[in-house]
């Protein structure tokens, strides 16, 4: 397996874990260690399939990963930023939610010229 990449059969498992949820608002949310893996597992496979420093994808409070190659920041706020919260970003892991419409409805923050460019790299995953 690649440097950084993540196994699929733990990226399966994280999202079986919170698939229940994420299909129906209503349901009881996952325990926290079940939605920080699921959060992580995706966010990290993000970072594999699209590897680079130009973008920071931000999860709070699970995970902040750099993705996409272009021009790498090296201090303070970075140029390009994603920030959403776990079952928004989840939503758009799994191809249940477009990038477009999370940042419509404000649920996704993207600043600087190149952050929408993860929408190409998504879903990650298929629940």
């Amino acid at each position: 397996m690649a440097r950084g990449a993540v196994n699929p059969e733990q990226l399966k498992a994280a999202l079986a874990a919170v698939s229940n949820w994420l299909r129906d608002e209503t349901a009881a949310p996952p325990a926290r260690p079940e939605l920080a893996a699921a959060v992580r597992t995706t966010a990290r496979t993000l970072a594999a399939d699209a590897p680079g420093s130009s973008v920071e994808v931000r999860v709070p409070p699970f995970v902040a990963v750099q993705c996409i190659e272009g021009p790498r920041h090296t201090r303070g706020t970075p140029p390009n930023v994603v920030e959403t919260d776990p079952r928004t970003w989840l939503l758009l892991a799994t191809g249940l939610l477009t990038f477009e419409a999370a940042l419509e409805s404000a649920a996704l923050t993207a600043s600087g010229s190149r952050a929408a460019e993860v929408a190409r790299w998504l879903p990650v995953a298929q629940l």
